[in-house]
């Protein structure tokens, strides 16, 4: 018994050895992430279809299947860990799979602009849409210029990192306008400062806009699901300052909470909170007169 012990260990550790990882991925983990970001990616694609948001289809369901393709890469260096191909497979679908769901923020941040109010919103809708679209697909070539470089480094056995570095240096760069633009519009919005008069029968200029509890609820859910992202970024980022071969990138559990299950957070509050459904429940905005009113007419009661 001694003796399979010991061969055990040595099998091990001569895999840990040899797996560009610095562990082999746990097996049942791997499993855990592929079934739930199949469930999500189903759910989001018959989302899309029932609510007609075609949008949905190559942000938030694409996002899924990339992390499928990434935790099945991983699934695959279970039982292989000292294979490049899965290992290549996992960091280009790990790191890229986010870029898609921060497009889906984009454009939800965008339908809630023009229902609230594009007059506090810095850029027009039609605007805002081009601008989007043409820096989503600005950062994605970036990011797989990125991933190209990061897999022939490390086909070539170099340092990946500045690969991997452009990689997250596309999708930082969605989070900062994302964030920016979210940030102004709901200040202005808050503070009755529109950019620019809009002809616009629901939406006066002359008497302040509170955001309904509907879009609230949206907010929250979007505001967390970037956060999520935020934190995955963050980590990722330190995990690739730390070096190819640092204490952060080869600790699996890092991995598996900070980037695993914080997208996996995200891309499921998009499915609790569905666009689909929150966008379309009435007015998303609530005149402050209106509710002082009824404020007042209930207090008299």
């Amino acid at each position: 018994m001694a003796l399979v012990k010991s061969v055990l260990a040595t099998r091990t550790t001569q895999e840990i050895d040899f797996s560009p990882y610095g562990y082999v991925p746990t097996g049942w983990i791997c499993i855990l992430f592929v079934v739930l970001y199949s469930i999500s990616t189903v759910l989001h694609f018959g989302q899309a279809l029932k609510y007609k948001l075609w949008w949905m289809i190559p942000t938030a369901t694409f996002a899924g299947a990339l992390e499928i393709f990434g935790w099945s890469a991983r699934l695959w260096s279970s039982q292989s860990s000292e294979l490049l191909t899965p290992y290549e497979m996992q960091l280009v679908g790990t790191i890229l799979a986010p870029t898609p769901l921060v497009a889906a923020n984009f454009i939800i941040l965008g339908k809630i602009i023009n229902q609230v109010g594009p007059q506090f919103s810095r850029l027009t809708p039609k605007l805002y849409t081009i601008i989007f679209c043409c820096f989503d697909l600005i950062c994605l070539i970036v990011q797989a210029i990125g991933g190209a470089s990061a897999a022939r480094a490390l086909s070539q056995e170099q340092d990946p990192s500045m690969g991997a570095n452009i990689m997250l240096g596309g999708i930082a760069a969605q989070l900062l306008i994302y964030v920016t633009l979210a940030a102004e519009f709901f200040l202005h919005l808050k503070y009755n400062a529109p950019f620019r008069h809009v002809e616009q029968p629901r939406v006066s200029e002359k008497c302040r806009r509170s955001v309904s509890g509907n879009l609230r609820i949206l907010l929250g859910a979007m505001t967390f699901c970037t956060l999520c992202i935020f934190i995955r970024s963050i980590y990722r980022t330190v995990e690739l300052a730390g070096g190819w071969l640092g204490p952060v990138i080869t600790t699996q559990r890092d991995f598996d909470w900070l980037d695993g299950a914080m997208v996996t957070l995200a891309i499921y509050t998009l499915n609790f909170f569905h666009p689909g459904i929150w966008l379309n429940k009435g007015d998303l905005t609530a005149d402050v007169s209106q509710q002082e009113s009824d404020e007042e007419a209930a207090s008299a009661t």
